[in-house]
């Protein structure tokens, strides 16, 4: 059996990441990785920690995982421990070195990188309604995602537009 193709969905806050990924899930009749920061931070009973990064990041690759045994043709992993790696850098200045050894360990088949071109959509899990904070992120993702060496489209423009550059994009990889 071989394995599906992940294909990765990445941006800053409120590009529209979840949405993507639940569409082409739909469009393609395969699973998708939550982003499973939003419940554990939900959950949790205390601001969250540098200590619980790491949980987040350990919890999304689980999942990830589990859910690729579900899938024939295609993974959509609605982000990775590249958002762990950017968050931690940035509000604490550190990166723990699992997060860093699992990164150069996953691959990917496809990066789709959101672009901050949508309106913000307030959420009391999100931290960054500048337009300029998510220009700024979005420079870190584009580097990371460069730097990661896997094939990359950026998604731009209203919804019906990003579905069809992404569905574009995947196409591509048959």
């Amino acid at each position: 059996m071989s394995r599906p193709k992940r294909i990765l969905i990445l941006g800053p806050e409120s590009t529209g990441k979840s949405t993507l990924a639940e569409k082409l899930a739909k469009h393609f009749a395969e699973p998708w990785v939550p982003e499973v920061a939003r419940e554990y931070l939900e959950n949790l009973d205390h601001p969250y920690a540098y200590e619980d990064l790491l949980q987040i990041g350990k919890q999304q690759m689980r999942t990830e995982d589990e859910m690729a045994g579900a899938a024939k043709n295609y993974l959509f992993c609605d982000t990775d421990l590249r958002v762990i790696q950017v968050w931690s850098q940035h509000r604490y200045g550190k990166v723990d070195p699992w997060v860093l050894e699992e990164i150069a360990r996953r691959t990917y088949d496809l990066i789709l990188l959101c672009a901050p071109d949508l309106p913000w959509q307030a959420d009391p899990l999100r931290e960054h309604p500048e337009l300029e904070m998510r220009e700024e992120f979005f420079a870190q993702y584009l580097q990371l995602t460069k730097q990661s060496g896997f094939p990359f489209k950026i998604i731009a423009g209203d919804p019906v537009k990003r579905i069809s550059a992404a569905v574009e994009a995947i196409r591509s990889l048959e």
